[in-house]
């Protein structure tokens, strides 16, 4: 058995993600108040001295479910609940500008979904309007992108949101196999992509991402190299390649459209990524953070290589905002020394809001040990590295991290020096191991099976 493949097995275990720290299944809070919460964004405006936010729009509707999506949606043909769904969105931004003691700048906006191009072009101008109480702004001063399904983005879409500011767009791609895309249910032709992705080029996006899983169901390795030659025709500016995530037992039966023999096995999904990276660092893309590809000119890698790289809950990002704001059905907010998440349902979200509350259903208040471990794991997760300082309220926690280190260590996955931890380029794939080491919670608490993932 060949030495990488040994590795998989071995480190192929339930993981965390580690888009936030502590993990949602820590969270404590479950019934936090809107005035913890509101407490919590002004200590943030406070510690930081800066009105900057990050905002997050979740716009959940999509007229046909996919079998791999994770996310919370609503599945509809109605479009006409675009109407009161964006309603309740601007109402919810405006009781957070009644309740805060600052006016907020927003430095970056991401819709996200669900399918965002669901909805009809002039009410996301209409949001955005609201928003921003402009008719557009200026795309050097603010960060502004969408997510698009290629099946149902048209030139309005695109002129309409560049008009407004947006530069960045990414287009939901999974696979081009159309086996694969029978299993999942998300049947889309090349030629879609292509057109949207020349389209919004013409227009003058500046940062086009296409979104590739691998380790989908029937995804074999030819499957995953064809759509790598078929991205490579487009070169998108960014790429992100997600590992599929098998938990139906926490998603529901929107993940049992296929057995799970169709799924491949640990080291034949990772052999998926390795020749897909492969692939990609050959056509001159750099690898950034886990899952995501970059090329040079584009602002991801200048980050990565800057070390300015910043991990949310909308993923990896540019903009180093101490506070990120979600709006919408179970959008999840984070002020650096707290989460709070919406309800859940769009029922709940609308009622919520229409009596002028925060929709907050549940979140976690970090303590001062939990700032510094989020610290160390955002560290590792962007920059693969971190230090403990001296002085550090975990320095007595070090030991015991070193000590879940000690097998990563020996296999060359993680280099120790003096209070220094570093991934090593071989460890790379197996970062969101290292992080479980510094993760209090996974050894304070007894881990409950199929709770996450598999890291690999």
């Amino acid at each position: 058995m060949s030495d990488k493949k040994i590795l998989i097995q071995k480190y192929n275990v339930p993981g965390p993600r580690y888009t936030s720290y502590p993990t949602v299944p820590f969270w404590k809070n479950n019934e936090l108040t809107q005035n913890e919460w509101v407490e919590s964004i002004n200590k943030n405006k406070t510690y930081f001295n800066s009105n900057e936010i990050s905002l997050y729009i979740h716009l959940p509707f999509c007229e046909s479910l996919c079998t791999f999506c994770g996310c919370h949606k609503r599945i509809t043909k109605n479009h006409a609940v675009e109407k009161p769904y964006i309603d309740a969105v601007i109402n919810e931004w405006k009781t957070y500008l009644s309740v805060l003691d600052f006016t907020p700048n927003i430095k970056e906006l991401h819709f996200g979904g669900g399918t965002p191009t669901f909805f009809d072009p002039r009410e996301l101008k209409r949001l955005l309007v609201a928003l921003f109480n402009s008719e557009n702004i200026d795309p050097q001063l603010h960060e502004l992108s969408f997510e698009a399904h290629p099946n149902n983005t048209t030139e309005e879409h695109l002129q309409t949101l560049y008009d407004f500011g947006f530069r960045r767009l990414s287009l939901g791609i999974q696979d081009y196999s159309p086996t694969v895309q029978q299993a999942i249910h998300r049947i889309q032709p090349f030629k879609n992509v292509q057109k949207v992705h020349d389209l919004a080029k013409k227009i003058g996006y500046t940062s086009i991402s296409h979104d590739l899983v691998f380790g989908l169901p029937k995804q074999h390795l030819d499957d995953i190299e064809a759509t790598i030659e078929k991205t490579l025709q487009l070169m998108p500016d960014r790429i992100s390649l997600y590992s599929y995530a098998h938990v139906p037992w926490i998603k529901g039966n929107g993940q049992r459209g296929y057995d799970e023999n169709d799924l491949p096995k640990d080291d034949e999904k990772r052999i998926l990524y390795e020749q897909s990276k492969e692939l990609l660092e050959k056509a001159g893309y750099l690898e950034v953070g886990m899952d995501h590809f970059a090329l040079s000119h584009d602002d991801l890698a200048k980050a990565m290589n800057s070390k300015t790289l910043h991990r949310n809950f909308m993923g990896y990002t540019t903009q180093l905002t101490p506070m990120m704001i979600g709006l919408g059905m179970s959008s999840i907010s984070d002020s650096w020394f707290g989460f709070a998440q919406n309800e859940k349902s769009v029922e709940d979200y609308i009622q919520r809001v229409s009596e002028n509350k925060l929709p907050v259903f549940r979140g976690h208040l970090l303590t001062d040990e939990d700032v510094i471990i989020r610290r160390h794991i955002l560290d590792l997760m962007c920059h693969f590295e971190t230090k403990i300082e001296d002085n550090s309220i975990i320095t007595p926690l070090f030991p015991a991290i070193i000590d879940r280190l000690k097998e990563m260590i020996f296999d060359k996955l993680v280099n120790i020096e003096g209070n220094r931890v570093r991934i090593t380029e071989k460890g790379i794939p197996f970062v969101r191991n290292c992080c479980m080491a510094f993760d209090q919670d996974l050894h304070r608490n007894e881990l409950k099976e199929n709770l996450f993932s598999k890291t690999i």
